[in-house]
């Protein structure tokens, strides 16, 4: 194991935390059991870690082993990254194919291997039928850079691609060239569509945030909900409010349904508009170029923050369908212009 390699495998042990190493170790399987048991977890990070790297210089590790402990890390880590999404498709008429993920990976390296002599690829199997693919960029110059690495998660059979945000745009032709031919597909586009959530894109793309996220306990009726209301309040009043909470509460749960929802961080609204006045002349009139602005709601769980904005009384039920639309619409990136 050359000093390049070995270094590689220093840093990315470095960066497991403690607590998680046995596991992760352990899901790398190329340790063997009773060689992590001659090894003291207990003392300090820097001599484990040249512990770990000796004992896979014993096991002459290669730079892909070396790449698979990276995207175990990465695995148990994705809500470190953005990730966007990709959407492919078919030809007009094409049928599908039958798949087949071992001539989808090498289909995949070769095309990256010949358009680019400089680059690593890196696979490893997960659930439902995905793969993990790690991508270490080079130029036709200079070797791949193991430490900024590109990662795809690509679901067999289906026409969408996760793909962390990467540094270098140049090379997301290529990539998106190889994810196209490799799993048959015609054309590929990026969807309007980010977050740090791999769990909660993928539910939102396939659908799926209605039945594999855990749902709320609804069995109370709703009108035996309790309505935070004062007892001494006139009864005409508590009479109007329990009504219109009740219409909140059923219209909210018709929008978002009763179950937690997927996890986005932000959404993003560019409004391109020309100015229309009844009054004649103004500078804005005769102005060419449409009026830009730009409108961006964060939160660390922005659609469960939409959901309680009209039961908490701080906005009108229903909301703007322009708030409600992104899981259907599979969306957070919004440009609205004139008609």
């Amino acid at each position: 194991m050359d000093e390049t390699v070995s270094e590689f495998f220093r840093r990315t042990i470095l960066k497991i935390p403690m607590t998680e190493m046995m596991t992760i170790l352990k899901t790398w399987n190329f340790l063997s059991e009773n060689q992590l048991q001659t090894v003291n977890f207990r003392q300090r990070k820097e001599s484990l870690v040249q512990d770990l790297v000796l004992l896979c210089e014993e096991n002459r590790a290669s730079l892909n082993d070396a790449a698979l402990l990276d995207i175990i890390y990465t695995q148990f880590h994705r809500h470190q990254k953005v990730w966007d999404v990709f959407q492919m498709s078919k030809g007009p008429g094409e049928d599908i194919d039958l798949f087949d993920m071992e001539q989808f990976k090498s289909s995949f390296k070769k095309i990256l291997k010949r358009a680019l002599k400089n680059v690593t690829v890196s696979f490893r199997d997960a659930e439902e039928n995905a793969v993990w693919i790690r991508i270490a960029w080079g130029t036709q110059y200079r070797k791949p850079n193991q430490y900024k690495p590109a990662y795809v998660v690509y679901y067999s059979q289906t026409p969408y691609a996760f793909t962390s945000s990467s540094q270098l745009k140049s090379n997301l032709p290529l990539l998106g060239q190889a994810l196209t031919i490799a799993s048959k597909h015609h054309q590929i586009v990026k969807m309007d569509l980010r977050s740090r959530y791999l769990d909660s894109l993928k539910a939102i793309v396939f659908k799926q945030y209605n039945q594999t996220f855990e749902t709320h306990n609804s069995t109370t009726p709703l009108q035996e909900r309790s309505l935070g209301l004062d007892i001494n309040m006139d009864s005409r009043i508590i009479h109007e409010n329990k009504t219109e909470k009740e219409r909140v509460q059923r219209v909210t749960q018709e929008i978002f349904g009763d179950y937690p929802q997927p996890r986005l961080e932000f959404a993003q609204y560019k409004l391109e508009t020309k100015f229309k006045s009844d009054l004649n002349g103004g500078i804005l009139t005769e102005r060419e170029e449409p009026l830009r602005c730009l409108v961006k709601f964060s939160s660390p769980h922005l659609l469960e923050a939409l959901k309680s904005l009209a039961p908490a009384g701080i906005a009108d039920a229903p909301l703007s369908p322009l708030l409600t639309c992104i899981p259907n619409k599979g969306m957070n990136y919004f440009k609205i212009r004139d008609k």
